[in-house]
């Protein structure tokens, strides 16, 4: 994922996770507030919750991956923030995938022309 569209500072991430309004899967939660930016900036966590350091870094490798081809597809002006849960880890890259696109359908971050796309893998 490009810098640009990372959530990179920690005040950030806290705004995000207080005001924002969140939508949650067995496998990831989103969460979403309103930006001043051009541009969707997304912000990726996991807590010791989900396991060891190589656990969380294989969830969040895999949430990084699973997000990165539908940036273009996201609505602008959109701080998301996707938090792993403990089954992320055992779980396919395919369900990650669809668990985050279904999350952000949910939470109406992709216009209604580009969510047919969505279903056409």
């Amino acid at each position: 994922m490009k810098r640009r569209f990372r959530l990179t500072r920690s005040i950030d991430f806290k705004r995000v996770r207080s005001q924002g309004k969140s939508y949650a899967h067995p496998l990831v939660v989103l969460v979403k507030l309103p930006s001043t930016e051009d541009r969707p900036r997304v912000g990726i966590s996991t807590s010791r919750s989900v396991g060891g350091s190589v656990q969380r870094n294989r969830a969040k490798r895999l949430l990084r991956e699973s997000i990165r081809s539908l940036i273009p597809l996201l609505s602008p002006r959109w701080d998301i923030v996707l938090v792993a849960r403990a089954p992320l880890v055992t779980a396919a890259f395919q369900d990650v995938q669809t668990a985050v696109e279904l999350l952000l359908r949910r939470a109406n971050l992709t216009s209604p022309v580009d969510e047919q796309s969505l279903n056409v893998r």
